[in-house]
């Protein structure tokens, strides 16, 4: 990769600027839609639901503080081919079913989630389970930015800056058993703030697991925040896993239970179509989903195609953590 310095917050254009761009932008993303059917179609054929009450502005949500950084992010430095997407983009296209199937959905549909109060619970395989109040849980560590790359299975990605901690510091806080094995997660269930609990289209709550080594891995962290602002209620607030080397369907969202596990936990699109998404679910450009391939991406926000990297360009960081699987599988 080339060795371009990281990108900072205040080096990302302003949402004014972006504003000013917007017919190009909603042009570009309106091209990426309409050519799903062409480039690999979605995870399900999608209806439009609606009825919610939509998200609050994003220019309306609090500013987060990030913590200055005494040592470098382990993220590799992206590549001046890599801008961050446009704000805009960000919360306006989302997979979250919970509030409908259409990607703009999400946005339409998810003011009816309270983030406040919230709680996560910890539990499981740990020495100090405990109930953390989401603001209690903000307290904890350091906010630190992160500027991801985010790989949809759908092939179309995205470069977030996220603001998060490490997974990881959380988990070491807790002081696991020595039969912790995994990490099991678990979103918010509850059909009057999410409608679209109400439909048959997934098992729900949503579910999601990683490898105990996985989730410490200091790439791997729970956002809070992205450009610097509190997390919208479409992009998973209060609490959501960013995990940049897995396809974006790991990222589970609204979190309300981490539990750590000695056996492999069970994973939403895994008990929905096992034949299509394994466990693992690692960005591999070589194996082709069952119905599309991986081969390229759709970044959103412009029209041509790109080569996709193995494990979403983190390899170098992440590729030794499977050393001796057959990646040959779809996992």
């Amino acid at each position: 990769m080339p060795s371009d310095p990281p990108i900072k917050s205040s080096e990302i254009t302003g949402e004014d600027l972006y504003k000013a761009g917007r017919r190009r932008f909603m042009a570009n993303v309106a091209y990426a839609v309409g050519g799903a059917a062409v480039f690999g179609g979605g995870l399900v054929a999608v209806t439009r639901r609606g009825g919610g009450a939509p998200a609050p502005a994003v220019s309306a949500l609090p500013v987060l503080e990030i913590a200055s950084q005494t040592t470098p992010s382990p993220a590799p430095p992206l590549s001046k081919s890599d801008p961050p997407t446009p704000i805009e983009d960000v919360t306006s296209y989302n997979n979250f079913y919970e509030f409908g199937l259409d990607k703009g959905d999400p946005a339409l549909n998810a003011g009816t989630l309270k983030t406040r109060p919230w709680t996560v619970a910890i539990e499981g395989e740990v020495k100090k389970p405990r109930t953390i109040d989401i603001d209690e849980l903000l307290k904890m560590f350091p906010l630190e930015e992160r500027v991801y790359r985010m790989r949809c299975v759908e092939a179309w990605s995205m470069v977030i800056p996220w603001l998060g901690f490490p997974l990881g510091k959380l988990i070491d806080s807790l002081e696991p058993t020595s039969r912790a094995k995994y990490v099991a997660f678990e979103t918010l269930f509850d059909p009057k703030q999410m409608p679209g609990q109400d439909s048959s289209v997934l098992p729900w709550p949503y579910v999601e697991g990683l490898r105990l080594d996985e989730a410490r891995h200091p790439l791997a962290i729970l956002a809070v925040g992205l450009y610097g602002r509190t997390l919208p209620n479409q992009n998973g607030a209060p609490l959501r896993l960013v995990v940049p080397w897995k396809y974006g369907f790991k990222g589970i969202k609204s979190i309300v239970k981490i539990k750590l596990v000695e056996a492999q936990p069970p994973t939403t699109w895994n008990a929905a179509a096992p034949r299509e998404y394994g466990f693992f679910a690692n960005v591999n450009p070589s194996v082709a989903h069952p119905r599309w391939s991986q081969a390229s991406e759709r970044r959103i926000g412009e029209l041509s195609r790109r080569q996709t990297l193995p494990y979403n360009g983190y390899a170098e960081q992440v590729a030794s953590l499977y050393d001796g699987m057959d990646l040959s599988r779809y996992f």
